[in-house]
C-alpha cells in the first residue's frame, strides 16, 4: 500500500469552534510544521514548551516548540532555533 501525501487545507472559524475551555494548537516549523492539536480542557494549560524527537536508524533529532499564546483559546508553538538557550 502506498502512503497518500495528505492535503492541507486551510482552518476556517467553523473548523477550530471547540468547547470554551478547549485549546486550538498550531505548530510552525519543523518536523510538526503545519500540525493543529486541539487540546483538551481536562489536559490544562499548554505546555510552554514542547520537545519533539524523532528517533530513527540514526542519532535522535531533538526540535523544541515555544508557545506564544494569541487568545485564552488559541496558540502558536513555534520551533525554536538552535542558537537560542534552553530554559
Amino acid at each position: 500500500m502506498r502512503n497518500q501525501p495528505i492535503e492541507e487545507v486551510p482552518l476556517s472559524e467553523d473548523a477550530v469552534r471547540t468547547t470554551d475551555a478547549d485549546s486550538v494548537l498550531l505548530f510552525v516549523g519543523g518536523p510538526l510544521d503545519g500540525r493543529v492539536e486541539i487540546r483538551a480542557a481536562r489536559h490544562g494549560e499548554p505546555l510552554p514548551t514542547v520537545t519533539h524527537v524523532h528517533l530513527h536508524d540514526g542519532p535522535k533529532v531533538v526540535h523544541r516548540y515555544d508557545l506564544q499564546p494569541l487568545t485564552d483559546s488559541a496558540g502558536v508553538y513555534h520551533l525554536r532555533s538552535r542558537s537560542q538557550p534552553s530554559l
